[in-house]
């Protein structure tokens, strides 16, 4: 049996490398370069920001570090939580922000001279790169390397890859989801399950990690017949303890305990309403017309879930459909900044991955239309990432 098919024949895929490639020291260069390409993408769009912040009269790492929820989260890591606005005739409260990001940017303000803009900058450029190599990772795993470096160079040239630089969670998120699906696409259920819980911690929409590996580890039960080693179920039990424990601090600490946290977000305007909200999104941009922002984001969103079909049709793993298709439901059926939701879908790099495949078809064959394309990609991230960053009045 080949390994494409031994991919396609079970949830959990063993340790195999790919026919023709080498293991051991060379996974560690490739691994490195996937790194190397990633932020080398990253700083080009980091210069063009730079320098379109510049010509706008406002500073470059203010507006990385201090936007929209980012001040949220320093706030978190500087006073804890606590701190309530009056928005839209409401009061909001920063208790909608889980705890694991500003947690790590204080334990960074605790050990370096950096301020809270440093420290979150460094945690979330810190968290890119190790998203970059777990998502090389899998993209390795199932299809090779060369698919490993375009899964990577894609997700790093996405429209909203400038959040990827800034004071946001969405590395963080995208860090531990890669490495926690590696982990189960591997067999190995602890870190799995560890992993899904941090990833728990990291955002509302956390809990697709932890899905993912409950839906995994219940098709390996059911294709083993019960008979699995304790690490599975240990893993399967963890998993979910992180977001859990979260929003049940939440609900205790709003005097509700099951309905606490829900209560937080519909304060925000966040629900989950079946897609509703976002319908009447659309009805009023088809028919009224609306800002650059909302049509861009219906076009991302609408793509995403072309892709998703795609990945469905290519019959990926269990893993990475379930976690793919969590975020994916969570941005269609959601109601709240509508202009946000492609920022929702960072963290669902595996919807790339029959994308990933066809630029290094492409590469192969014609390798100047594949420069044209990636080159096509990477303008238009560059320049909507710094219209967003810069000019955009609404929450990235």
């Amino acid at each position: 049996m080949t390994h494409a098919s031994t991919v396609l024949a079970s949830p959990v895929v063993t340790p195999e490398p790919v026919t023709g490639e080498r293991t051991g020291p060379s996974l560690g260069r490739a691994s490195a370069l996937a790194v190397g390409l990633f932020l080398g993408a990253r700083l080009a769009g980091a210069a063009v920001l730079a320098l379109v912040a510049q010509a706008a009269g406002k500073h470059p790492l203010t507006l990385l570090g201090r936007s929209w929820d980012s001040v949220w989260y320093l706030g978190i890591a500087a006073h804890g939580y606590g701190r309530s606005l009056h928005l839209r005739s409401t009061i909001v409260s920063d208790l909608a922000f889980f705890p694991l990001y500003p947690a790590l940017v204080r334990a960074v303000t605790a050990l370096t001279p950096l301020g809270g803009i440093g420290a979150g900058l460094l945690v979330s450029w810190t968290a890119a790169a190790v998203a970059a190599a777990g998502i090389h990772a899998v993209g390795s795993r199932l299809h090779g390397r060369s698919v490993g470096l375009a899964l990577v160079l894609l997700w790093g040239l996405l429209p909203h890859s400038v959040v990827l630089s800034m004071a946001y969670t969405e590395p963080v998120l995208t860090a531990l989801a890669a490495w926690s699906l590696y982990a189960v696409l591997a067999g190995h259920w602890l870190w799995a399950g560890v992993l899904a819980a941090c990833g728990g911690l990291a955002r509302p929409n956390g809990f697709a990690v932890a899905t993912a590996v409950l839906a995994a580890a219940g098709a390996e039960l059911w294709r083993r017949r019960g008979r699995v080693s304790h690490r599975l179920w240990t893993g399967a039990v963890i998993a979910p303890l992180g977001w859990t424990a979260y929003v049940l601090w939440v609900g205790r600490r709003t005097g509700d305990p099951l309905g606490g946290y829900v209560g937080v977000q519909r304060r925000w305007g966040s629900r989950f309403d079946f897609g509703r909200g976002a319908l009447e999104v659309v009805r009023r941009t088809l028919v009224h017309g609306g800002r650059f922002l909302i049509p861009m984001a219906l076009i991302i969103v609408a793509v995403a879930a072309l892709l998703y079909a795609l990945l469905l049709l290519d019959r990926a793993p269990l893993p990475l459909l379930v976690h793919s298709g969590v975020l994916l439901l969570i941005a269609l059926g959601g109601s709240g900044f509508f202009e946000s939701k492609p920022r929702f879908l960072l963290p669902a790099f595996p919807l790339l991955l029959p994308l990933a495949r066809a630029v290094v078809r492409t590469a192969r064959a014609r390798p100047w239309h594949a420069t044209v394309v990636v080159a096509a990609l990477a303008g238009l991230s560059y320049a909507y990432g710094a219209y967003l960053v810069v000019f955009g009045r609404a929450p990235v």
